[in-house]
Parts: structure tokens; C-alpha cells; sequence
């Protein structure tokens, strides 16, 4: 057999050195329709030379459900319009209901921090009478901003 060829990004033979870089032995390539609609039939685009044009054209986009911590359902679309918005990054800020999530995540683990290195904190949880007062305020303070939305 011809060992000439080797697989990756795409064929490339083995003894031109091309700008085409090779997937590692280490990556999986994933591939993935960027839409819902199927096309009746495939079309040849030509004259798109470079990414950013391809999204122009295409203008990929997919609905995506998510579930909220009550159990129910939120649609929403998200839109590609860069390669960057594949990543993290790119889908949260494409996705309202992410950022609140993200938002919510970092809140947590502040308030994680703070239990584990405020030490009056820590010592206000194992002291019963300091514990009930602490939750008492944090109470009063909640009603206090649930009054202000209304």
C-alpha cells in the first residue's frame, strides 16, 4: 500500500508541506448541520473565499430548548455570525438565558468564598443565636426587595 496520504483537516500528501494543518491524534473533529432547515436540494455556492462570508450567506442559526430550575422550557434561537461564536463565550452571549445562568454561577461561588474564608461568618453559622439573628436579616432583607419590585 501507498503510504503517500494521511488523514486529516483534508487530504494531504505526506511529503508537501502545505498551510493545511493536520488534526492531532489527541482531537475529535465534530461536524454538525449549523440550521434546522434542511435544503430541498444541495446547492453549489460559489465566490465565498473567506468565513466571514460563508456565515453571511448561510446566516446559520439553531432553536435550542433549555430547561429552567422550575422544570419548564425556554426556546430560544441562536445565531453564528463568527467561528468565535461556537466557543463558551460565543454561545453565552449569544443566549440570554446562559448570561443569567453564568450570572447566577459566579454569584454562588462568591457567596462559596465568603463561607469559606470569612471567619465572623463562619462563626456566626456555629453560634445558634447568631445563626438565627443572620438568617432573621437576611429574611427581613429579602421581603425588603421583594416590596421594591412591587
Amino acid at each position: 500500500m501507498d503510504n503517500t496520504y494521511s488523514i486529516g483537516g483534508s487530504e494531504v500528501r505526506l511529503d508537501v508541506n502545505e498551510a493545511i494543518q493536520q488534526i492531532p491524534q489527541n482531537k475529535t473533529l465534530i461536524i454538525q448541520k449549523l440550521t434546522d432547515n434542511t435544503p430541498v436540494k444541495p446547492e453549489i455556492i460559489e465566490g465565498l473565499k473567506t468565513v466571514e462570508e460563508v456565515f453571511e450567506h448561510f446566516r446559520p442559526k439553531v432553536e435550542v430548548e433549555f430547561e429552567n430550575s422550575d422544570g419548564g422550557t425556554i426556546k430560544e434561537e441562536i445565531q453564528f455570525r463568527n467561528l468565535g461564536d461556537f466557543g463558551l463565550k460565543g454561545i453565552t452571549n449569544k443566549s440570554s438565558f446562559l448570561k443569567e445562568l453564568t450570572q447566577e454561577s459566579q454569584q454562588y461561588r462568591k457567596m462559596v468564598k465568603q463561607l469559606k474564608t470569612n471567619k465572623i461568618l463562619k462563626a456566626a453559622l456555629t453560634d445558634p443565636e447568631a445563626k438565627t439573628a443572620l438568617i432573621s436579616a437576611i429574611k427581613g432583607l429579602i421581603a425588603e426587595l421583594n416590596q421594591e419590585e412591587q
